[in-house]
């Protein structure tokens, strides 16, 4: 049975950190370890009582902020597992999510597998679900990012290639990376199923308008080394895209 690697970064999400842990605590799957990155360093007693939930959990305090991406790829660095998921700290797992994922990906060889998810606000009442794409390559994702992080399986092997990595951004640090594998023709398989839930917060980065504009701009910009006209067209495209689907 094979080991997976979960890593969790957190910052300021105390309301709902407990609910994600537990969401993956419950799984069907239970050959797993959980690498919990605190990045929040002036809150180290909260977070403390989370490695005391079951032995699997691994604490690692950043001594500064890193931001989540930093803080991901500090988690790649130490994972033990066969494969890597990711969950960020206020998304929760449904119980077979594990299990339905790595079943196929041993079946069929998947690298990369995604799968679809609900949304879900703050107080966990179902808003809407968003199926996962039947195909994506790199011209489909650079114009749309349609892979929620939290639904990512990869096989660890993958990350001995140190250019994958997560940016070093607000937010969009996890599309750089998927840009990336695709670029260089990683094939990523998309399962139909939806396996997660998505917490839609009003103060979450992810829902701040003005970051993603700016930080869309960088992933083409910085990261694909485009041409800033080159890159705005691209940003248009991306942000049409965004308001279509929402």
């Amino acid at each position: 049975m094979s080991l997976v690697s979960i890593i969790i970064p957190y910052y300021k999400k105390e309301l709902y950190l407990e609910q994600s842990i537990r969401s993956i605590l419950n799984q069907t799957y239970q050959n797993f370890e959980i690498i919990l990155i605190n990045d929040d360093p002036e809150n180290k007693i909260f977070i403390s009582k989370f490695s005391k939930l079951d032995h699997r959990i691994k604490l690692v305090h950043n001594e500064n902020n890193l931001g989540a991406g930093l803080s991901r790829n500090k988690g790649l660095e130490i994972a033990n597992g066969e494969y890597i998921a990711f969950c960020d700290s206020d998304d929760l797992w449904k119980n077979n999510k594990i299990e339905f994922q790595i079943e196929l990906m041993k079946r069929l060889n998947f690298t990369f597998s995604f799968t679809g998810y609900d949304i879900i606000d703050e107080n966990n009442n179902f808003i809407k679900s968003r199926k996962a794409p039947s195909y994506v390559d790199f011209q489909k994702l650079r114009s749309s990012c349609d892979i929620g992080l939290s639904t990512v399986m990869i096989r660890k092997d993958i990350f001995e290639n140190v250019k994958y990595r997560f940016a070093n951004l607000r937010t969009k640090e996890d599309y750089v990376l998927w840009l990336k594998l695709a670029k260089d023709k990683i094939t990523m398989k998309s399962i139909q199923e939806n396996l997660t839930s998505w917490r839609k917060s009003k103060n979450s980065l992810s829902s701040s308008v003005i970051q993603k504009i700016v930080d869309g701009y960088k992933v083409y910009r910085i990261y694909l080394k485009y041409s800033r006209l080159r890159s705005l067209y691209h940003l248009v495209i991306l942000s049409i895209n965004f308001i279509l689907k929402n």
